[in-house]
C-alpha cells in the first residue's frame, strides 16, 4: 500500500508509516487539484497540511484511497462530508501543536507591549532609540479572547501567570480556567479589553468575523492578533485601523490567501506598517510540535486501517474497537433504515459466528465493525451488494 504526504510533513510520519508496511512518498510542497488527482493514484493514505485543497473532485476521483490525515488542528481544506460520502475517514491532530501556538501568542503580546519589532528594526539602521514612550508591561493589562477551545483556554492560563486579566466570549458554554471571566457578546469583550487574540476554528460563517466595525468598536490603541485561520480578518481593514493609530500594533499568523509552497510570493495589506508581526502560518510550526502531530496523526491513520476505528475521526461515526477476533468486516454505509438487517442476514447466510459488532451513525453515515470467528467465500461481495453500501473492507 502507498501513502503520499504532502508539504513537508515531519519524517516521524515517514518512520511510522513505513514500519507499518507502507511504500511512502514525500513531497515538501502542496498540490493543485490536477497535480493532487494524478499523484493519488493507487495511493491509499494521503497526508497533508494546511494548504492542500482536499475537494470533492479530488475525493471522487481516488477510488483507492482510505484515508486522509491534516497533520495540524484544522481541518477546513478537506471537503469532509465528501469523503465521508465516498468513504473516506480523515484524522486530524487537535492537540498536538497547541503549547507552540500559545507560545508564540504570548511572546506576540509582550513584543507587541513592548513595541519591539520597531525598535529592532531601529537598531538594524544605526538608530539608538532609548525610550519608554509607549511600551508598557502586559501585567494588570487586560486580554480578550475570542474562542475558548484548546489553544484559548491554555493561552488563559498562561496569559494570567504574566499578571494578565482575561476575558473571553465563545459561542459554546465552556469552563473559565483560573480566574477568566467569559462575557456574553462579542461587542462587549471589545470594549472591555485592551489586547484581542482570535482562537476560532475555519467554519464559513466566521469569514470576516473581524472588519472595519469591529476594529471600530476596539479600544483606542489596542493590541490584535489572529493565530487562527486568515479568512477570520479583513486584512485591510486591519491595515486602516493600523495607519489610523486606532490600533496599537497587530500579529497575524495566517492570512486569506498564502503561498502553496516556500520561497513562492508574499503580499499583505499590513507589510512595513508599524508595530506589526507577520509570520509566515508558524504557530505550530515547533520541532517538538511537529514530532507530536506527525506521530499522532500517521498513528490514526495507521490504527483506522489497521482496526477500523475510527476513534477521533472528524467525518465518519466514531467507534472503538477491541483485538480483533477472528475476521473484521468493516461496512460503510448511508444511514438508512433497514441496513442492520440486511448486513446481518448476510452474515446469516454465511453461518458467521459474530464474535464482536459495533455500530454508529450519524445523519447520513453508518460504520460497522464486525468480527466473525468463521465465514463463507464471498463475503466482501455480498455485503458490496448491500443497496446502501459506500464501501466495505473486510481483513
Amino acid at each position: 500500500m502507498k501513502a503520499l504526504l504532502l508539504e513537508n510533513i515531519h519524517p516521524e510520519a515517514t518512520r511510522l508509516l513505513a514500519d507499518a508496511g507502507y511504500e511512502v512518498e514525500n513531497r515538501r510542497g502542496a498540490l493543485g487539484e490536477d497535480d493532487l488527482i494524478e499523484a493519488l493514484n493507487g495511493v491509499t493514505l494521503l497526508g497533508i497540511r494546511s494548504r492542500t485543497q482536499v475537494t470533492e473532485r479530488v475525493l471522487t476521483s481516488a477510488p483507492d484511497l482510505q484515508a486522509v490525515g491534516s497533520f495540524a488542528i484544522g481541518t477546513n481544506q478537506i471537503d469532509l462530508t465528501a469523503a465521508a460520502r465516498a468513504g473516506i475517514a480523515c484524522f486530524n491532530a487537535p492537540y498536538s501543536n497547541t503549547r507552540s501556538v500559545v507560545e508564540l501568542a504570548m511572546a506576540e503580546i509582550v513584543v507587541l507591549a513592548r513595541h519591539l519589532t520597531d525598535k529592532n528594526t531601529q537598531m538594524h539602521a544605526g538608530v539608538w532609540d532609548k525610550s519608554a514612550a509607549g511600551a508598557h508591561e502586559v501585567r494588570g493589562r487586560s486580554l480578550g479572547l475570542v474562542g475558548y477551545g484548546n489553544i484559548g483556554s491554555q493561552l488563559s492560563v498562561l496569559a494570567e501567570s504574566f499578571g494578565m486579566r482575561v476575558w473571553f466570549y465563545d459561542v459554546v458554554d465552556k469552563l473559565a480556567m483560573g480566574n477568566a471571566k467569559r462575557v456574553d457578546s462579542l461587542d462587549e469583550l471589545l470594549a472591555t479589553c485592551e489586547t484581542i487574540s482570535v482562537h476560532v476554528d475555519g467554519r464559513p460563517e466566521n469569514t470576516n468575523l473581524f472588519g472595519e466595525a469591529e476594529f471600530g468598536r476596539m479600544r483606542p490603541r489596542a493590541l490584535f492578533l489572529n493565530l487562527s485561520r486568515g479568512h477570520v480578518v479583513d486584512v485591510p481593514a486591519l491595515a486602516a485601523a493600523v495607519r489610523s493609530g486606532h490600533i496599537a500594533g497587530c500579529a497575524l499568523d495566517v492570512f486569506p490567501v498564502e503561498p502553496r509552497a516556500a520561497g513562492e510570493p508574499f503580499t499583505c495589506e499590513l507589510q512595513g506598517l508599524p508595530n506589526v508581526i507577520l509570520t509566515p502560518h508558524v504557530g505550530g510550526s515547533t520541532q517538538e510540535a511537529q514530532v507530536d502531530i506527525g506521530r499522532y496523526t500517521a498513528g490514526k491513520l495507521i490504527d483506522f486501517m489497521n482496526t477500523g476505528s475510527t476513534v477521533m475521526s472528524v467525518n465518519l461515526p466514531q467507534v472503538q474497537v477491541p483485538a480483533q477476533q477472528g475476521r473484521r468486516a468493516i461496512h460503510i454505509h448511508r444511514n438508512v433504515p433497514g441496513v442492520l438487517a440486511n448486513l446481518t442476514r448476510v452474515l446469516s447466510s454465511h453461518q458467521a459466528n459474530i464474535a464482536f459488532q459495533a455500530l454508529n451513525t450519524n445523519s447520513e453515515i453508518g460504520y460497522v465493525v464486525t468480527d466473525v470467528t468463521s465465514a463463507a467465500p464471498g463475503l466482501t461481495r455480498q455485503l458490496s451488494e448491500i443497496p446502501e453500501t459506500i464501501r466495505v473492507r473486510v481483513f
